[in-house]
C-alpha cells in the first residue's frame, strides 16, 4: 500500500497535474456552464499562471537549489565504513536492454562516487539497492548492471552485495537495514544524488538505521558550467578553469574549488596528446 500511495503522490503533487486539473475545469463542458464564465476565467488564468511559473528556468533552479542544500552531508573522511548503500535510480533498463550495454542516465555520478570510496579503502563493501523494473528479466536489472560494472572497474565481487527487492526509497531503507543487521554492519554510509537525500535521509531515519550521508550530482554546479560554456568566445584553458571556479565559490557553502580543463589535439609541436590547466581556490579535498 505504501509502494502504491507514494507512486501515486508524486502524480498527486505535480504542479503539472494541478494546472491541468484547473485548465480542465476552465473548460465549458456543458452548455450551462457558460454562465459561470468569471469564476471558468479564473481557472483557466490560475492553470496557465500555474504551468508558466512551474516551467520558468529560474524557479526551477531555485526549487532544485533549496532541496540539495536542505541537509548537510555528514561523511566523515577519517572515517572506514563497514558499508556503502548505493541507492538506484542509475540504470536505463530498456535501452540496456535494446542495446545490449550499460546504459547510464544523469545519475551516473552515484555510481562513479561508489566505486571512488571502494577504491580508495573509505567503505569495505556496496550494498547496490534498486529492483528490476521487469522482474522477468532479473540479469538486466539495474543492481545486477551495477554490480557487474563495479566488478569490471577492479572491485572484487565479494565487496558487492546486491539487494534486488526496493522499489522505492523506504524499501531501500528497510531491505538495506535487513542487511546491515544481518551481517553486523554499524557504520553504513548511504549514497545519493544531492535532490534526493531529504528523502533518502528521512527514510533511513524512519526504519531507525543510524547512517551517515554523502550527497552527490548537484545540478546548479553542473547548471552553471553548461551556462558558462555556452557563451562565446571562450580563448583560453585558464580563463575557463577560473571563470569555473568563480562560479562555484560562489555557490552556497562552497569553501573551495578545483578545475582541470583539457583540449585533446593540441596543435603544439612535440608528442603532446593533450593540454590541460588546473585551477584551484579555496580548501580541496
Amino acid at each position: 500500500m505504501f509502494f502504491i500511495l507514494s507512486k501515486l503522490l508524486d502524480v498527486f503533487l505535480s504542479p503539472l497535474s494541478w494546472s491541468l486539473v484547473l485548465l480542465a475545469a476552465a473548460v465549458p463542458w456543458r452548455r450551462r456552464a457558460v454562465r459561470s464564465w468569471k469564476r471558468r476565467r479564473l481557472f483557466g488564468a490560475l492553470g496557465l499562471g500555474l504551468l508558466g511559473l512551474s516551467s520558468c528556468m529560474p524557479v526551477s533552479q531555485f526549487l532544485a537549489w533549496r532541496l540539495e542544500h536542505a541537509t548537510t552531508p555528514t561523511y566523515r573522511d577519517d572515517v572506514t565504513y563497514d558499508a556503502v548503500v548505493l541507492l538506484g535510480g542509475v540504470v536505463d533498463e530498456e535501452v540496456t536492454e535494446k542495446s545490449g550495454q550499460p546504459a547510464y542516465n544523469d545519475n551516473i555520478e552515484r555510481l562513479v562516487m561508489t566505486h571512488k570510496l571502494l577504491q580508495d579503502g573509505k567503505a569495505k563493501v556496496a550494498i547496490i539497492s534498486s529492483a528490476p523494473l521487469d522482474p522477468k528479466r532479473p540479469e538486466i536489472g539495474e543492481a545486477v548492471v551495477l554490480a557487474r560494472q563495479l566488478e569490471s572497474w577492479g572491485i572484487a565481487r565479494d565487496r558487492i552485495l546486491i539487494e534486488d527487492r526496493a522499489r522505492n526509497t523506504r524499501e531501500n531503507a528497510t531491505y538495506s537495514q535487513a542487511i546491515a543487521r544481518a551481517r553486523g554492519y554499524e557504520r553504513v554510509l548511504i549514497l545519493t544524488s544531492a535532490f534526493h537525500m531529504v528523502r533518502a535521509a528521512e527514510c533511513f531515519a524512519a526504519v531507525g538505521m543510524p547512517v551517515d550521508t554523502l550527497a552527490v550530482d548537484y545540478r546548479d554546479l553542473y547548471a552553471m558550467v553548461s551556462n558558462l560554456m555556452g557563451q562565446q568566445p571562450l580563448h583560453f584553458l585558464e580563463t575557463i578553469g577560473q571563470q569555473v571556479v568563480a562560479g562555484a565559490l560562489a555557490l552556497p557553502a562552497v569553501t573551495g574549488a578545483r578545475a582541470a580543463v583539457r583540449k585533446p589535439h593540441v596543435a603544439l609541436a612535440g608528442l603532446l596528446d593533450y593540454a590541460e590547466v588546473v585551477v584551484q581556490e579555496g580548501d580541496c579535498v
